[in-house]
């Protein structure tokens, strides 16, 4: 579609890849379970490449679904929206209509299922488990009477679902490929600094929408108990995420390679300032990207760890 000249600047296309699709943030929360598990899955001699490629396919698409559900709650609850103005825009300009976004919604929900009957003929009623429970938890964090979102809820879905879920879930469906289906603690330990940096981008979302949130009645830790302890259980999530190499490999006898993580410290600890010192909407806007940038480039280094050690 052109542009509307002087009424509304973005294109369909520019809506759906800068305000909906959001590629720098979505594309490494979901390949950075996948790392893991696949670093783990060639240290144990059951890397299974399909169905960790559809692994991180149907995670993906459960993720956007996630996304456009809550934009589309947010328009059909917040018509004014002021957050997202380009959204309102859009839709006022006739660029996005609600009924685009409930279909995109069913779309990717529909292919998720889809890449699912693979994955459970693959490994089974455990894997059947795991994606309706994915799928049920992406939809509740926006939708539904009692959305996760609003009740305050979702540090807890991001850590269980982005972190462990993602990651034994994958580990699982490519054992279960090579004949050796197994759910070893291995991949559960390994599963959780995945989680509490991908619950960081959360966080800083959170704190950077905290006044907008406010209004929609979503009572995330900063709305409802203020940005230091928001700020607080960053840095918690933060230290636990670098502490847990020397767990993995003293602990659990994973391997020196186990400690590759720690490279990526120095760009931790320059987001985590940033995080510690603006407060800002449009300061904060930035770091978002960035946070999933440092996980992708974590969970990278600890599935290559892994897989060498």
């Amino acid at each position: 579609m052109n542009r509307l000249a002087g009424a509304f600047p973005w294109t369909r296309r520019e809506i759906w890849t800068r305000k909906l699709l959001y590629p720098g943030h979505t594309f490494p929360t979901a390949a950075a379970p996948v790392a893991v598990a696949v670093g783990l899955a060639i240290r144990d001699g059951v890397f299974a490449p399909m169905p960790a490629l559809v692994a991180f396919l149907a995670g993906w698409l459960i993720q956007f679904a996630g996304v456009v559900t809550d934009n589309y709650e947010n328009l059909v609850r917040q018509p004014q929206d002021r957050e997202h103005p380009e959204l309102v825009e859009a839709v006022r300009a006739g660029v996005l209509s609600h009924s685009d976004l409930k279909a995109t919604i069913v779309v990717c929900y529909g292919l998720a299922l889809l890449a699912g009957l693979y994955l459970v003929r693959v490994g089974g009623l455990p894997v059947a488990v795991i994606g309706l429970a994915s799928i049920l938890a992406s939809w509740a964090y926006s939708a539904g009477p009692y959305s996760i979102g609003r009740l305050g809820l979702a540090d807890p879905l991001f850590f269980t679902f982005f972190g462990v879920v993602s990651v034994v879930g994958t580990y699982y469906v490519q054992a279960a490929a090579a004949g050796a289906p197994a759910f070893p603690f291995a991949a559960f330990a390994a599963s959780l600094p995945v989680g509490a940096l991908i619950t960081n981008i959360l966080i800083i979302d959170d704190i950077r929408d905290r006044e907008f949130d406010r209004v929609k009645g979503k009572n995330t830790v900063a709305v409802r108990f203020g940005v230091n302890w928001s700020r607080a259980e960053f840095l918690a999530l933060f230290a636990f995420a670098y502490l847990a190499p020397f767990w993995l490999w003293a602990g659990l006898d994973l391997g020196a390679w186990a400690l590759s993580p720690l490279a990526t410290m120095p760009f931790g600890i320059a987001l985590t300032r940033a995080v510690c010192t603006r407060d800002g909407f449009a300061e904060l806007v930035p770091f978002t990207p960035r946070a999933a940038v440092l996980a992708l480039s974590y969970c990278a280094l600890l599935g290559g760890g892994l897989a060498i050690s």
